[in-house]
């Protein structure tokens, strides 16, 4: 396992270097999906990443898997994104879908010949996600039969399968959840225009319509009951995954700071000799570093009782510090940072994302808060000195 993720690491960190960062800004230029790179990245097995090596997966534990989208993080946040959600998506597939969906979907998936995003959001309800309007009716055949829209869609148009989580009753609560796989191609499916994203063009992002389109029971993948609770388990995924792709993102900042202070000549010297540009940086290094521990981490607790809290430590700490790296490395280069050939603008637009998709920092504080409550209640409360505070 040790040979297997090392060699993933180093396509990642390859598929980077020769795919990512020298076409990314030709890609946002263009303002479409490179296919043709995520291709090479299914070739090199970053596709199916936690599925299993019978599905042509790599089999890799959620705690391995996710330190690749720090090096794709490197080349760019959203594309790191983008597969990680497929990736998650690949995984549900593998390990609860029917087995007629495996048959037709799993090695397409782990291949990356096919892609697939997983749709919760609705243009009323994010992190209130039982606030959802989409419904699937239950034919007597059972087919089901939805209709909805769903909001902030990854891929829309591009992927080959949306991963949709919809009510089965009119009832309040989660009780009538369900995840369901809805084909791109199936009747009544479409997506509104691409919303207008800065810095990550080439990712589409859209409203899905979803108008009495019929699916197969087969594309059950969580059945009614389960859907929430599978969601939840997908976004903690999700949120680790941001961290990780974070921490590319704050290395690639401070390697462009480092680069250009040390050949900045300033003051009779390098910028880099400056105690305050050392210092300045040196913040930027120390926060990485606690950075990739919190997010290994988290990773590693996915699936234990303490998942879903380390994964709100990890999206609540990890993305605010890539923002914070990226508005210091800007200031390390002064004017220059504020010029497009260096990237600093991009960095920090997607630090802003990342900030915000799959729960805010406002919502892991919530998660925080929530645990902490749970703590409070179990501690004594304490012994107050009698006569203490008595005048």
């Amino acid at each position: 396992m040790t040979n297997r993720i090392d060699s993933l690491l180093e396509a990642a960190r390859t598929h980077c270097d020769e795919e990512v960062l020298p076409n990314v800004d030709k890609w946002n230029e263009v303002g479409l999906w490179p296919r043709s790179s995520s291709d090479r990245a299914g070739e090199l097995g970053l596709t199916g990443l936690y599925a299993p090596v019978e599905f042509g997966g790599q089999g890799l534990p959620l705690g391995e898997g996710i330190r690749i989208y720090e090096e794709l993080g490197r080349g760019d946040g959203a594309y790191a994104f983008a597969l990680s959600m497929h990736n998650i998506c690949t995984f549900a597939a593998c390990g609860y879908g029917t087995e007629v969906f495996k048959k037709a979907w799993a090695r397409d998936l782990t291949s990356g010949r096919k892609l697939a995003n997983f749709s919760l959001t609705e243009p009323q309800s994010g992190s209130d996600a039982t606030n959802m309007y989409s419904r699937a009716v239950i034919n007597g055949d059972g087919t089901w039969t939805i209709s909805g829209a769903k909001a902030w869609v990854s891929l829309a148009g591009e992927a080959d399968v949306y991963f949709t989580v919809v009510k089965t009753t009119d009832k309040p609560g989660h009780q009538d959840m369900a995840m369901i796989a809805i084909p791109a191609d199936a009747e009544g499916v479409s997506f509104g225009p691409l919303y207008e994203t800065p810095s990550y063009n080439f990712l589409p992002m859209a409203e899905m319509y979803l108008k009495d389109v019929v699916v197969s029971e087969d594309n059950i993948i969580l059945p009614v009951g389960q859907g929430l609770q599978g969601s939840l388990m997908a976004i903690d995924i999700a949120r680790v995954s941001i961290a990780s792709g974070c921490c590319g993102l704050m290395q690639s900042a401070l390697d462009t700071a480092l680069a250009y202070s040390a050949n900045r000549k300033m003051f009779g010297g390098k910028n880099i000799d400056l105690d305050g540009i050392q210092w300045m940086l040196g913040d930027v290094a120390t926060e990485l570093e606690a950075s990739r521990l919190l997010y290994r981490a988290a990773a590693n607790a996915l699936g234990t009782p303490e998942g879903p809290l380390m994964a709100a430590h990890a999206k609540r700490f990890v993305p605010d510090a890539a923002v914070k790296a990226a508005n210091t490395c800007t200031q390390v280069l002064g004017g220059m940072g504020l010029l497009k050939p260096y990237g600093m603008d991009r960095l920090s637009r997607l630090s802003q994302m990342l900030r915000i998709v799959d729960g805010t920092t406002e919502i892991s504080r919530v998660v925080i808060g929530r645990s902490l409550k749970k703590r409070a209640a179990q501690l004594k409360t304490p012994v107050i000195p009698k006569g203490f505070g008595e005048s």
